[in-house]
């Protein structure tokens, strides 16, 4: 099997939305499929995955992405969950993608990658959403960490975090206090990963994400994501939990 997918444990609640089709793609490599192969078997992807090797020499990847619509795929968690993303928020990772070829026509290739290009890779890579009451999104805006999430807890069941970003959701199969994501307000409720995927590819810009909208959440500060947490102490270790500078 493709190095580290017998690990994923999809009891976690923070894979509820990744869990039916992370699992049926998993069964597939247990197969014997190679990763690729496996991710094409399912439905409505707008591209189809390539092995790395495909990838020509000196190519930027996201280029590729967008001239072949084909995803260059290594085995391992890190793709895995790439691939994942592409399945679960096809029109979001397509929008990205298109910022990224629009940077690389205007930029080229370099050593460096603009400030553009590293907010879509931070967002693309660590992303997460989060629709939530306005006192919640305020008190994680100014750090507020005990009001977020001792004070105002009950408010935590009218909240859901969904994470996007490929690396953090590879991060978060082996959990650590520490790990945080990049949290993306979404402005509006909604149960449906299609209807938040449609608004996300409207809402996204390169002008926006370069103004980086983002606000850091250790996700295992989220009520239900971790036993210890039900402890108010949780929160007190500020090299975890910092405080607004």
């Amino acid at each position: 099997m493709a190095h580290g997918l017998a690990a994923i444990d999809w009891r976690q609640p923070w894979l509820q939305d990744w869990r039916e089709a992370g699992q049926r793609v998993t069964q597939g490599v247990a197969q014997g499929l190679p990763l690729s192969e496996a991710l094409n078997l399912e439905p409505m992807s707008p591209v189809r995955f390539v092995p790395q090797v495909d990838l020509p020499e000196g190519m930027a990847y996201e280029q590729f992405i967008f001239e072949n619509a084909s995803v260059p795929t290594r085995e391992g968690l890190h793709d895995f969950f790439n691939g994942l993303c592409w399945l679960q928020f096809p029109q979001t990772k397509k929008k990205l993608n298109q910022l990224q070829a629009a940077q690389i026509a205007v930029d080229g290739v370099g050593s460096v990658r603009g400030a553009v290009r590293d907010a879509l890779t931070l967002f693309d890579e660590n992303a997460a959403f989060l629709q939530a009451p306005d006192a919640l999104w305020h008190a994680l805006a100014a750090k507020d960490w005990q009001r977020l999430f001792v004070e105002l807890r009950p408010l935590w069941a009218q909240a859901r975090l969904l994470l996007f970003g490929h690396a953090l959701l590879e991060k978060m199969v082996t959990p650590r206090k520490a790990i945080t994501a990049h949290v993306y307000r979404v402005q509006f409720a909604t149960d449906s990963i299609a209807n938040l995927d449609a608004w996300l590819a409207q809402d996204l810009s390169a002008d926006k994400l370069a103004a980086k909208p983002f606000a850091p959440l250790p996700v295992l500060g989220v009520p239900g994501w971790c036993a210890e947490n039900e402890d108010p102490a949780f929160y007190d270790d500020t090299k975890v939990f910092r405080p607004s500078r």
